[in-house]
């Protein structure tokens, strides 16, 4: 269970930090042929979406490597769980009806939990 926790909160974890540094440091035509939803939210909340995405990818991370509060790791997947609902509401409200990914992150962010609470 600890090596399958480390594997799929780090595959995880990369992801939501690449995708926050996207969002905070791109400009909206830059994120754009990816995210097609950000003409539709004001810049300071992709921007706001991007440095949680960020932080939750570091709560995944650091407390269970440290020991340092560990419940940490679960309320992050959690959190990562409810943005991605919160993402595939924004794609099946908008023109963008992709949602395979966000579904995959789900089942993700849910096994990462799961195995955050065996550790």
């Amino acid at each position: 269970m600890y090596l399958a926790y480390w594997i799929v909160a780090g595959l995880l974890a990369l992801f939501y930090f690449y995708a926050g540094a996207m969002k905070v440091s791109r400009s909206r035509d830059q994120l754009r042929p990816m995210m097609a939803w950000v003409d539709r939210m004001p810049l300071p909340v992709v921007r706001l979406l991007g440095a949680v995405e960020i932080l939750g990818a570091i709560g995944l991370i650091l407390p269970p490597l440290t020991g340092i509060a560990p419940a940490l790791a679960p309320a992050a997947a959690i959190g990562f769980v409810l943005l991605q609902i919160g993402a595939v509401a924004v794609h099946l409200t908008g023109e963008d009806r992709r949602i395979t990914l966000n579904v995959a992150l789900i089942i993700s962010a849910t096994a990462t939990l799961w195995l955050a609470t065996r550790l």
